[in-house]
């Protein structure tokens, strides 16, 4: 089978290549922007795509408008979404335009692994009801409860910035930004920095 995986932040890109690339029959594209996976889409030759997956929020994507732009193009045979922050009403209007998935960023790579097989194979794939409305994430901008220095601390952790850049920029100890940095954690419920600037992204924080 053949994928397509569009998702601007590379260590996510390079784990799912890792756990489907462990299939030799599996062929797997990348690209870290809407335009890029456009373009890979329409210079596909053979094999078509079987399935191209993007990240609602990434560069040029524009949510469900990108969705419905790659499900007009010819080679992508089938075409899903995924989120680290989606809701269910994005889910059901993503399916009711085409998508054959909607899949949480959140799930461990065997479920994702099960996830594309599954989209790939005909099914439709989306646990509507593990999703939270739009209205139970309205406030998860506000409910971080960061201070103004732990957001300074968060925006360059975005950036990819190490401790010790932080603490430079910041004229702080390095220390001081490591205890900065797992209250940053703790309040957004992050697991590691990657996690915690995927959220930042995607609930508009920066």
């Amino acid at each position: 089978m053949h994928i397509l995986i569009a998702d601007d932040h590379e260590l996510l890109r390079d784990m799912f290549v890792l756990y489907l690339g462990r299939d030799p029959e599996t062929r797997i594209s990348t690209a870290a922007s809407f335009d890029a996976a456009r373009a890979l889409v329409a210079h596909a030759t053979r094999p078509k795509f079987d399935l191209v997956l993007l990240d609602v929020f990434m560069p040029g994507m524009d949510g469900l408008r990108g969705l419905g732009a790659m499900l007009q193009m010819e080679n992508a045979l089938r075409v899903a979404l995924m989120s680290g922050q989606g809701t269910r009403d994005m889910a059901e209007q993503a399916l009711a335009l085409g998508a054959v998935g909607f899949v949480p960023k959140s799930l461990s790579a065997e479920a994702f692994e099960d996830a594309v097989r599954r989209m790939v194979g005909g099914e439709v794939v989306a646990e509507l009801a593990d999703l939270p409305c739009d209205t139970q994430i309205g406030g998860v901008r506000d409910s971080f409860g960061l201070s103004p220095r732990e957001m300074q601390v968060l925006g360059l952790l975005t950036q990819g910035r190490t401790n010790k850049e932080i603490a430079l920029a910041l004229d702080i100890r390095e220390p001081t930004v490591k205890l900065h940095v797992k209250t940053v954690y703790r309040k957004m419920g992050a697991s590691n920095r990657t996690h915690a600037a995927m959220m930042a992204k995607e609930t508009g924080l920066f």
